[in-house]
């Protein structure tokens, strides 16, 4: 059992609330700029348009100050994690951290999300003395896996399989550059211009971040930098145990199942429960996942406990009880999580032991956030959305004479109704917050064509507010190459709450350029394709929040009108009547009447 508790403490040491401010503000001004400036260095457009990365400020004990506002909370939410494994590694070898150094690191078992997202961290010295670290992480388009990309690698066998392992690599010591690193990475890694360039990227950005949090040390003197980042945490932690202490006290839980794998013939490789206990006492949470399937030994489904499955808690909490919506800005700290403990078996899904692969515990772990919603929605429930449509990760892969090309692409989810409000329709969800590839941009630098890209209609959680509609979107292959899978939610349908309808499942077809289809599982290894190949993804339709009857009947309408629903659909989920382009008052009134003594 994993019961790691955060603990409130440290104390302000009498720097005024103005002057906190300032520095806090200017922290996080240092991480949006590093993120920028990665956004704006990258080569690839899964940092450069996604913005699948992450930027942040840490102090020298690995202690969250600051992150980029505009990436997505998968990748700065795991920065502590990462400084933190990579303090005991370099411990553990009694390795120096100098000036001038950068170091390289994605050890899923010390911190990182997952392998492929790499962290370069730099460490800032004022002084002489380590004041703390700037950092990003980014996802990479290949890490020398098996196969092609670095998502779809879904059959790894354990976590030598699923690419190189950086456990806290120098690549630059002492200011000076560490070539055979660099000669390692170029030769097993496909792609490896685009992926080093983006290396090179992170590095710069990381640099500059270190810079800044230097330069402000000088304005305004070490002590008082670090009495404001200690009371900025004291503040968000008083945020969070106030949010707490508003809940009632008790305890609830909510189960979801995760696909697995589809086609396997083994029980224990799908169908999966991720079981989540929320407690609530005072002014603290725990958090307990007893309950959770067993990790699956050999498939790399397993979720990191630190950088997967702490974020997808931390951030589910945070989004729904401390909504910005409501509370405004909310600085993002590690005093946010110290009201929040986490109870977690070993060796279940959310806290594999080594050397279990965990490369796609994307998909999982966006379900457990829905999970942890879930639970949350039995105490706090028009605070909450009803259940989301997961994501999907397409690699593409090909080859140019003998160079590689690889393209990850996000496919989009949808988020369930919510009190008052109807779900976001085709948006990536929860702790993804990753954007879509313009068709621009990928036809452009790709063989490949984008065939389709619209709203899945007439498919969604019906609800006094409807869940989000899926997209559609269909990729052909333009010349030979391959494609691998990481998905969620081809079994199961996002939870319907309060009276509304579940929503509806996505589904995946490879369609051959000689006619025929096939319907594919939602995890798909690596599979050869042709010219003239397409995926077409249909995206999932997330849940609805209340009692369908209840919505009202002019925005049924709108939907009609909008051509996201048909006027069949209006009157079987809703019982709304469409007579032309109007709603039938009298009919509508009756049909309702009619479903509620039914």
């Amino acid at each position: 059992m994993n019961d790691s508790t955060m603990t409130a403490g440290g104390s302000n040491r009498g720097v005024d609330p103005v002057t906190t401010s300032v520095i806090q503000g200017a922290l996080e001004n240092i991480a949006t700029e590093m993120g920028h400036k990665l956004m704006r260095m990258s080569y690839s457009s899964i940092i450069r348009e996604s913005e699948d990365f992450g930027a942040g400020l840490v102090d020298p004990n690995g202690q969250g100050l600051a992150e980029s506002a505009q990436s997505t909370p998968l990748q700065s939410g795991p920065i502590p994690g990462y400084v933190q494994g990579m303090l005991r590694q370099m411990a553990e070898r009694g390795d120096e951290i100098r000036p001038g150094d950068v170091i390289m690191h994605n050890d899923a078992y010390a911190g990182a999300s997952h392998g492929p997202d790499v962290a370069f961290i730099v460490p800032a010295f004022h002084a002489d003395r380590l004041v703390g670290f700037a950092v990003t992480t980014a996802h990479h388009l290949d890490i020398g896996a098996l196969t092609p990309g670095s998502c779809g690698i879904v059959d790894a066998i354990d976590a030598y399989a699923e690419g190189l392992q950086f456990k806290s690599i120098k690549v630059y010591e002492a200011g000076r550059k560490v070539e055979p690193v660099w000669y390692l990475l170029r030769g097993n890694i496909r792609a490896s211009d685009l992926v080093v360039g983006d290396m090179e990227a992170q590095i710069a950005a990381s640099r500059i971040g270190a810079e800044r949090f230097v330069a402000l040390h000088e304005r305004y003197g070490s002590e008082t930098v670090e009495a404001a980042g200690e009371a900025a945490k004291e503040h968000a932690e008083r945020l969070m145990r106030s949010a707490i202490a508003a809940m009632p006290d008790g305890s609830w839980q909510a189960t979801t199942f995760i696909d697995g794998y589809l086609d396997s013939d083994d029980p224990a490789k799908k169908h999966l429960p991720l079981v989540v206990t929320i407690t609530v006492d005072g002014d603290e949470m725990t958090v307990d996942l007893a309950g959770t399937a067993d990790q699956v030994s050999d498939r790399p489904i397993n979720m990191p406990l630190v950088g997967t499955v702490d974020i997808a808690v931390w951030l589910t909490v945070r989004s729904v009880l401390l909504d910005t919506a409501v509370h405004g800005h909310i600085p993002v700290n590690a005093g946010l999580v110290r009201p929040i403990r986490l109870v977690v078996p070993r060796g279940c899904l959310c806290n594999p032991i080594y050397p279990a692969p965990t490369i796609a515990r994307f998909c999982p772990g966006n379900q457990l956030a829905d999970t942890v919603m879930k639970a949350l929605a039995q105490a706090v429930p028009e605070q909450v959305s009803a259940g989301i449509g997961n994501l999907k990760v397409i690699a593409f892969s090909g080859l140019r004479g003998e160079t590689h090309w690889v393209h990850m692409e996000i496919f989009e989810g949808s988020y369930g109704g919510r009190y008052g409000m109807d779900g976001m329709d085709a948006v990536d969800t929860l702790y993804a917050n990753t954007r879509n590839n313009p068709i621009e941009d990928i036809e452009s630098h790709l063989p490949l064509r984008v065939r389709r890209y619209e709203l899945r209609e007439d498919v969604c959680g019906a609800g006094r507010w409807r869940g989000g509609l899926g997209s559609i979107r269909e990729f052909e292959y333009l010349g030979d190459g391959g494609g691998s899978v990481e998905g969620e939610g081809h079994r199961f349908r996002p939870w319907g709450f309060r009276g509304g309808e579940d929503g509806q499942q996505s589904a995946l077809v490879l369609a051959r350029a000689d006619g025929s289809r096939t319907a594919l599982p939602s995890k798909v290894p690596h599979t050869v394709v042709a010219a003239g190949d397409r995926f077409v993804c249909e995206g999932p339709a997330a849940g609805g929040y209340g009692d369908p009857l209840e919505r009202d009947p002019a925005r049924v309408l709108d939907d009609v009108l909008d051509g996201l629903i048909s006027a069949q659909t209006a009157e079987r989920d809703y019982g709304v009547v469409i007579a032309g382009v109007a709603v039938d008052d009298e009919a509508t009134t009756e049909a309702r009447a009619a479903r509620q003594e039914s």
